[in-house]
C-alpha cells in the first residue's frame, strides 16, 4: 500500500524493522532532550504528516521495550489518526515509572499500525439475538 507522507523531521522515513512486523516505529523530532518526570505527560512531535486512503486509519501504540524497562507508554492508546487529518503526528507519552525519563531527538517513541476500518450504519431494533454469553461483562468467565 502506498501512503503519501510529508517528512519535515530530521530523520529518515519510518520503516518496518522486519519483513513480518505490523508496526512502524516513529521517532521523536525535538530540538533538545525532553525530560518526563514521574506521572508527567507530553505531546512529542514527529515531523510527519500523512494522507491515508479512505477506509484506513493509523493507530499509535506503545513500544513494549519502553513500557517494560522505563514505564513509558501512550496516554490514549491506541491513538487514532483519521484519513482526513492533515496535521503533524504527535504522540502523547506518559511516564508511569517513579524515575524521570529523558527522550532524545530521534528516539523511537511509539509504533504505528495502519489498519482498514468499517463505516457503520445503525439499524435501530427493539431487541438483539440471544447468545450463550448474553450480557456477561467484565470477569464473567471467572479466573480460569
Amino acid at each position: 500500500m502506498k501512503i503519501r507522507i510529508v517528512n519535515r523531521s530530521k530523520h529518515s522515513l519510518p520503516a518496518h524493522a522486519t519483513t513480518l512486523a505490523a508496526g512502524i516505529d516513529l521517532r521523536a523530532n525535538i530540538e533538545e532532550p525532553l525530560i518526563l518526570k514521574p506521572l508527567e505527560r507530553a505531546l512529542v512531535p514527529t515531523g510527519l504528516y500523512l494522507q491515508l486512503p479512505e477506509g484506513y486509519e493509523a493507530q499509535l501504540r506503545p513500544r513494549s521495550g519502553l513500557a517494560l524497562r522505563h514505564g513509558i507508554t501512550l496516554l490514549n492508546t491506541p491513538g487514532t489518526i483519521d484519513a482526513d487529518y492533515r496535521g503533524e503526528i504527535g504522540v502523547i507519552l506518559i511516564n508511569l515509572s517513579g524515575e524521570p525519563f529523558t527522550i532524545c531527538d530521534g528516539e523511537r517513541i511509539c509504533q504505528m499500525v495502519v489498519a482498514q476500518h468499517a463505516r457503520v450504519q445503525w439499524e435501530p431494533v427493539e431487541s438483539l439475538d440471544e447468545t450463550l454469553r448474553g450480557d456477561g461483562g467484565f470477569g464473567h468467565t471467572g479466573k480460569q
